[in-house]
């Protein structure tokens, strides 16, 4: 059992979405549902570390006047190139924004490119069949000459799928083949299958997994993000792969504001970041934070220079938010 108190009630009861309507007899599809590998990562304590490092490094920098940069050895850059983060998607309340049919992908990819100057594209697949997914990955290349791709379905093929995927990508201009299938033994037997870069957030997302990483190697590029404990805990670990000639990416965790100013300063110290960061940011229609999203400029968005980290929180906007939250945490709009 998961013991008691409000925190194991809480746990219990935000399970309630997935267990309403779900036959009893399917407990394969319920595994699924609650804890597949890739999911169970958002549970982590360190991301909750992580968070209260970013405040108490928000507090040492406001107390010296200092930007977290500095903090952290200097930046070494003065703004984090980002990749766009193409999903498919349903549409919108209001009916518009669908991203499913090959034309519609297009469309979306070349609105996000001249809106915000990307030049590295995402695209999030495990949605729809491989076979399909390859396909659309190769139309996107097609319609963005000349810029990088990456695509990662969230561990979802099996490893026969991957080495498939690999195999109908492998003339593209691939910064990398993301999360392709599940663990370090089977992106280990993908490696003898296809000669490209792969890439990991879910496997390899602490020291000892990145040990095995070294002396075993299955991936070339570790995405870092809250998954490994703070910024602190990232850049330990990019010295690391710096060491061990190995890539390394910012990773995207569905950020607001205050994290992608905490994935800025992360990104301006580090010497060995030599892909474009990944960002949900671009999503989002709003933000709470003073001032409100931070702009883009030529694919990229400015490392904050101001003391702390450099943003602050609109507490009215946190209001406005909290108020249209419904008690089950679900937007009520």
């Amino acid at each position: 059992m998961s013991g008691g108190g409000e925190g194991a009630e809480a746990a219990i009861t935000s399970l309630t979405p997935y267990l309403l309507g779900h036959d009893p007899f399917a407990l394969e599809a319920l595994r699924w549902k609650i804890a597949n590998p890739t999911a169970t990562l958002y549970n982590n304590r360190l991301q909750l570390l992580a968070a209260l490092e970013f405040a108490c490094l928000d507090i040492m920098g406001k107390a010296l006047d200092l930007p977290v940069h500095a903090l952290l050895g200097g930046k070494l850059r003065d703004a984090v190139p980002f990749a766009s983060y193409i999903f498919f998607r349903y549409a919108d309340s209001e009916r518009v924004g669908e991203v499913r049919a090959t034309d519609q992908l297009l469309a979306h990819a070349r609105a996000l490119k001249r809106q915000y100057g990307f030049t590295a594209h995402k695209l999030k697949g495990g949605v729809f069949p491989p076979a399909y997914e390859l396909a659309c990955y190769r139309a996107l290349a097609d319609a963005l000459p000349g810029d990088r791709l990456r695509y990662d379905p969230n561990c979802a093929l099996s490893l026969e799928e991957a080495i498939r995927f690999g195999k109908g990508i492998r003339d593209l201009n691939n910064d990398y083949f993301e999360d392709p299938t599940w663990g370090l033994e089977g992106a280990r037997q993908l490696r003898r299958y296809i000669d490209m870069p792969l890439a990991i957030n879910t496997a390899v997302i602490n020291f000892e997994q990145l040990g095995a990483n070294i002396h075993h190697r299955a991936f070339d590029v570790v995405l870092l993000d809250t998954f490994w404990g703070g910024i602190r805990a990232c850049i330990k670990a990019a010295g690391v792969c710096e060491t061990f000639q190995l890539g390394v990416a910012v990773h995207s965790s569905g950020e607001l504001g205050i994290q992608l100013a905490t994935m800025l300063h992360l990104g301006a110290v580090l010497p060995n970041l030599t892909y474009a960061a990944d960002a949900h940011y671009h999503h989002l229609v709003d933000d709470m934070i003073v001032g409100g999203k931070l702009a883009y400029r030529n694919g990229a968005i400015a490392v904050p220079d101001r003391a702390g980290l450099g943003i602050s929180l609109d507490r009215d906007k946190l209001e406005q938010i909290r108020d249209a939250l419904s008690p089950a945490g679900r937007l009520s709009l």
